[in-house]
């Protein structure tokens, strides 16, 4: 039997929470926990409303406990299945042609940030403010997501960048974590010139463009966005093995800086 309302508000619940959290839920459905107990376990702010109306929806539809631990464990299990599935397209900005549609490399960015529900990690060479990123990333910093991302400097770049320093491109972001390479006296000359962004350690986008305007909207610019498989994986677990071996480091604000 068709039960629409139970089924869309499983959608909505499942995104809210993630894939993760959808988990406990499954558990705590299964058994037999009031609303009250699971708003309380997993209630937070966003959630609760998604919660809420499961339980409506399952009250106003007849769906038992157990059947709703039964279809939300089904559903989670074909999302997992569909995530781990290799999807890969290559991204182009700038001029199209006949045979290669062109996708704004911003617009691929912002939805990698927008897909975003746990971990975002991010390498850039060059950074600028640009209002589309500043709102995504402010958003996801709203949902909880931990955002990390890394950074050259104006020193690093030894005179090849100039203007601000490319982390005061994301001073507007609320919790957001910069990092920097901490070079050793052979990398002096080295330079940090990464360009990725990768979501939930399922999804990547690497390319050319840094994170500015020019570069995700107006330059000629290449890049692969994969969605599932082990390359998103082994990017983040690289970026994260960086951060704790200290060769990448915390950016710490300078003084005066807003």
């Amino acid at each position: 039997m068709s039960r629409p309302a139970f089924e869309a508000a499983t959608e909505v619940v499942v995104a809210v929470l993630g894939l993760s959290r959808s988990k406990d839920l499954v558990a705590l459905l299964g058994q037999g926990r009031t609303r009250e107990r699971i708003l309380s376990e997993l209630g937070t702010p966003g959630a609760g409303g998604a919660i809420a109306g499961l339980y409506d929806a399952m009250e106003s539809e007849s769906v038992p406990s157990a059947e709703a631990a039964a279809y939300v464990r089904g559903y989670v299990a074909a999302l997992r299945q569909a995530r781990d599935t290799v999807r890969v397209r290559t991204v182009w900005s700038g001029p199209s042609t006949p045979a290669v549609p062109v996708r704004a490399t911003a617009q691929v960015l912002v939805e990698v940030i927008e897909g975003a529900q746990e971990e975002l990690l991010a390498l850039t060479y060059a950074a600028r403010p640009y209002r589309a990123l500043t709102r995504a990333l402010t958003d996801a910093a709203a949902r909880g997501v931990k955002t990390h991302i890394v950074v050259e400097t104006l020193a690093g770049a030894r005179g090849l960048l100039s203007g601000p320093e490319p982390a005061d491109a994301f001073a507007a972001v609320p919790g957001l974590r910069l990092w920097v390479w901490a070079r050793g006296p052979a990398e002096a000359r080295s330079r940090q010139h990464a360009k990725l962004a990768v979501a939930d350690r399922r999804t990547l986008f690497l390319g050319s463009a840094n994170l500015t305007e020019s570069a995700a909207r107006r330059n000629i610019e290449a890049g692969v966005l994969v969605r599932g498989g082990e390359a998103p994986q082994r990017a983040a677990e690289h970026i994260v093995e960086l951060q704790r071996l200290g060769v990448l480091v915390p950016l710490e604000p300078r003084p005066g800086a807003s």
